[in-house]
């Protein structure tokens, strides 16, 4: 296994790759911001080190100083979790050419995969079905203007290095789509230093379905079934499960939609973890959206169905190994994650940093919590304000969301705002238990608390 591996990350997803890495007797390296000094990540690695100011560019974002870190540290791998840097294909380049393994894909797949719309031409040439939208980037909002008046209203405006619902806005008319390309443009640029964007017709209350898959450097490419996360709030993924009933009510979709996120997959010649996601039309039609060149935040669900840990397949396909046979990877039972955030659902879902006072997690069978935060720490305004995510497993639905509203309840974080009582509140709500759900839906449920 390798040498020693630098967590090019920060918070909850660093904390959960140094466990693994831990188990498997790699020793780890952190970096740290000034405002994350003391922070839950750096107790968990071996070593940490200061990577610069509290603002993103200036630390998590800054591939020459984690470099420096990864060779001064004796590092011969680096992960990049997920956000920040996970999909930069600069990033992978960088630590190839200093001699160490990137966990994840080459760079040229990723630029391939990791630019959204440069991965719908690809995805429509391997013959999977996509949204219908611009062909490539808009060079302004001029440009975006122009095709809108051609295609049609509404239209979403997309981040091309957009992931997690960054950098994604809905336009029904000119005036909005200006606003909607320039706010896009700039959070593209902020969050992923690359501020192209395209346009993909607003499908009404689809679903957002996504499939974990995996490619070895045999060529061998699997699914490990899919994920459920169409509970969202500003196009981002609030609570996730799996697996996804509403693909039931369609016989025959769910093997279709597996077909063609391994389809892609391969034809991308894809090596180490993605997700192939999709949007559902209410009637069943799905989508090609995106392709996330990396782990997803909501991975705990598929490790919880499956018994699987994906960064320890992740490590393992990246020196090299084999992946399992499809027929020997199997979803057991039903799983459920709920990021537990510092905001505000009743003020439209603002982020609410401030101290954490008492912070106690909840604890028993079948119930996972992966945090970044302590008793008596703070979450700062300058990262995303999630705090944990509290993921649960049961051998089915119902005894799922019992288990899930049972640790929600014991779960105690004093001092700020969260989303505690939301995600209570939303296991017993009679809508979310029969999953009558949509994109939308949680935003216009909020309205009615």
């Amino acid at each position: 296994m390798f040498r020693k591996l630098l967590i090019a990350n920060r918070g909850e997803i660093a904390a959960r790759i140094a466990r693994t890495c831990k188990r498997l007797g790699i020793p780890t390296v952190a970096i740290y911001s000034e405002a994350d000094d003391g922070a839950v990540h750096m107790l968990a690695a071996d070593e940490a080190f200061l990577v610069g100011p509290a603002h993103v560019a200036q630390s998590y974002l800054n591939i020459d100083r984690i470099i420096e870190i990864a060779l001064e540290a004796g590092c011969d791998s680096v992960h990049p979790g997920y956000g920040l840097l996970s999909e930069n294909s600069t990033f992978v380049k960088a630590v190839r050419d200093a001699g160490m393994t990137f966990i994840g894909p080459s760079e040229d797949v990723m630029h391939l995969m990791g630019d959204k719309a440069g991965a719908r031409a690809f995805a429509t040439a391997a013959g999977v079905p996509v949204v219908p939208g611009s062909e490539g980037e808009m060079e302004d909002d001029d440009a975006a203007v122009a095709f809108a008046e051609t295609f049609g209203y509404p239209v979403l405006v997309k981040a091309s290095a957009g992931g997690g619902g960054i950098g994604m806005k809905v336009a029904k008319k000119e005036k909005a789509l200006r606003k909607a390309v320039l706010e896009c443009q700039r959070r593209g640029e902020s969050s992923f230093g690359n501020g192209g964007v395209y346009l993909e017709r607003y499908v009404e209350n689809p679903r957002h379905i996504e499939i974990q898959v995996f490619g070895d450097s045999e060529g061998h490419v699997v699914h490990m079934f899919e994920r459920e996360c169409s509970v969202q709030r500003r196009h981002q993924k609030v609570i996730e499960e799996s697996p996804s009933g509403f693909l039931d009510r369609f016989p025959g979709l769910r093997e279709r939609m597996f077909k063609a996120a391994v389809d892609l997959t391969r034809a991308a010649k894809y090596v180490n973890a993605g997700t192939i996601e999709f949007i559902v039309s209410p009637n069943g039609d799905f989508y090609f959206i995106e392709m996330n060149t990396r782990l997803q935040v909501e991975h705990p669900v598929t490790e919880l169905v499956t018994g699987l840990d994906l960064v320890e397949l992740q490590l393992r396909i990246a020196k090299g190994e084999s992946l399992p046979a499809q027929s020997d990877i199997k979803s057991s039972g039903h799983a459920i994650e709920c990021r537990v955030y510092a905001e505000d659902p009743q003020r439209m879902f603002l982020p609410q940093p401030g101290h954490i006072g008492t912070y106690t997690e909840p604890k028993g069978e079948g119930v996972r919590v992966d945090s970044g935060v302590k008793a008596d720490w703070a979450v700062t305004p300058f990262y995303d304000p999630m705090i944990a995510k509290l993921a649960v497993h049961h051998s089915n639905r119902d005894l799922a969301r019992a288990r899930m509203k049972s640790a929600l309840d014991s779960f105690v974080i004093e001092g700020l705002n969260t989303n505690l009582t939301m995600h209570a509140a939303l296991m017993d709500d009679p809508e979310y238990a029969a999953g009558d759900f949509h994109t939308g839906w949680l935003e216009e449920w909020v309205k009615t608390q």
